[in-house]
C-alpha cells in the first residue's frame, strides 16, 4: 500500500488539473485605454490616422462629449485633469472634485477604475504608462489611504522630472520624446506581460495645439500620436493571437476653441465634442447612433473585464456601459 501512495497521489493531482469533458479554460478578458490629449473630433476625422481607423474598423468610432451637462450641476471644465478624472471614475467634477490641472483635492470616495479592479479581484494585474506623473500620484492616488491604498503592478511615468535624459525646452520637444518613451514601454510591456488593465496617457498633441493652434504642426502631432497608438495596437494583436480577449479604447479629454484651436476650458460645442474609438464590436445603439460620454468608458471596460462593481460604487457612476450584453 505504501508503494502505491505516490501513484495514487499523482493520479489525484492529474485528475484535479483536468477540466471536465467538453469544457475549455476561460478566455482571459483584458483592456487598455489610451488618452491622447486635446484632440477635437473634427481634427481626428480630418487627419490621416490609419492605426486608430484600423481599431475602429474592428469595432466602432463615435463622436462623444466631455464637460457634463451644460448649465447643470454636473458641468465640468473642459480642462485636462478634470477630463482624466471623469474618465477614471465615470463621474463628473461635482463628484470627483477635480476642477483644474493644479492644486487638486480629489474626492476619492468615488472610486477610480484601478481601485475597483484591484479591490474586486486583486489577482488582476494593472499597469499605467503616462507622460504626466500626477495621473498616478494625485488622480489615481496610488498609495494614499484615502484612495484605497491602491498599488499598481507596473508603472512607467515621471520622466518629465528627468531633465538629463529629457532636457526641457520651450518648444516642448521633450514632451514628444517622453511620449515616445511611454508608448514604447507600454507596447513592450503589454506584448510581453499582458496586464489585465492598462492606461496609456500621451500629452504632446495638447502642447502643440496650445503653441500653434489649428495648424499643420498640430495635424502632424496627431499623426505621430496615431503611430504610437499603432505600436500598442500591434502589441494587443499579439496578445489576442494567444487567445486573449482584449478591449482597446482610444479617446481624448477635451476639444479646442473654435476661433484659434489654442485654448480650451469652456463649454463651446468644439471644446465639448470629443471621440471614442474601440476594437470591440458589441456596441449598443447609444454608441453606434448616439453620443456616448467620456464617463461611459470605464463602465464599458469593467463590463468587458467581467468585474462586478460594488453596488455602492456603481450607484454613484454617471456613466453606463456602451457594450451590448453577451448573447444580444
Amino acid at each position: 500500500m505504501r508503494t502505491l501512495l505516490p501513484v495514487l497521489l499523482g493520479l489525484t493531482l492529474l485528475s484535479a488539473c483536468r477540466l471536465p469533458v467538453g469544457r475549455t479554460a476561460p478566455v482571459p478578458h483584458k483592456a487598455v485605454f489610451i488618452l491622447l490629449d486635446g484632440i477635437p473630433a473634427d481634427v481626428i476625422e480630418q487627419v490621416a490616422t490609419p492605426m486608430i481607423d484600423e481599431i475602429a474598423a474592428a469595432g466602432g468610432y463615435a463622436r462623444a462629449y466631455v464637460g457634463g451637462k451644460q448649465g447643470g450641476r454636473t458641468e465640468t471644465p473642459t480642462i485636462s485633469a478634470p477630463g482624466y478624472m471623469s474618465l477614471l471614475t465615470a463621474t463628473w467634477a461635482n463628484k470627483h472634485n477635480v476642477w483644474g490641472n493644479y492644486n487638486q483635492s480629489p474626492n476619492y470616495a468615488y472610486w477610480n477604475v484601478f481601485r475597483i479592479v484591484e479591490s474586486v479581484d486583486p489577482s488582476r494585474k494593472t499597469a499605467l504608462f503616462s507622460t504626466w506623473l500626477d495621473n498616478r500620484t494625485v488622480l489615481v492616488g496610488e498609495g494614499r489611504p484615502g484612495a484605497g491604498d491602491v498599488r499598481l503592478d507596473h508603472t512607467a511615468d515621471g520622466f518629465e522630472r528627468d531633465t538629463v535624459a529629457f532636457p526641457h525646452d520651450r518648444a516642448s520637444r521633450y514632451i514628444q520624446a517622453i511620449d515616445e518613451r511611454v508608448a514604447t514601454e507600454a507596447a513592450e510591456y503589454i506584448a510581453a506581460e499582458g496586464p489585465d488593465l492598462s492606461w496609456v496617457y500621451l500629452e504632446h498633441t495638447d502642447d502643440v495645439a496650445h503653441a500653434y493652434g489649428d495648424s499643420e504642426a498640430f495635424r502632424t502631432a496627431v499623426q505621430q500620436a496615431d503611430a504610437r497608438v499603432g505600436r500598442i495596437w500591434a502589441a494587443v494583436k499579439k496578445r489576442q493571437a494567444l487567445g486573449e480577449d482584449w478591449m482597446m479604447v482610444v479617446t481624448t479629454d477635451h476639444g479646442r476653441d473654435a476661433r484659434t484651436g489654442r485654448d480650451h476650458g469652456g463649454q463651446s460645442a468644439r471644446e465639448r465634442t470629443t471621440w471614442i474609438a474601440t476594437n470591440q464590436p458589441r456596441l449598443d445603439a447609444r454608441f453606434t447612433r448616439g453620443t456616448p460620454a467620456i464617463v461611459d468608458i470605464v463602465p464599458s471596460i469593467l463590463q468587458h473585464l467581467r468585474i462586478a462593481v460594488p453596488a455602492a460604487v456603481a450607484r454613484e457612476m454617471d456613466g453606463v456601459s456602451f457594450l451590448r450584453r453577451r448573447g444580444r
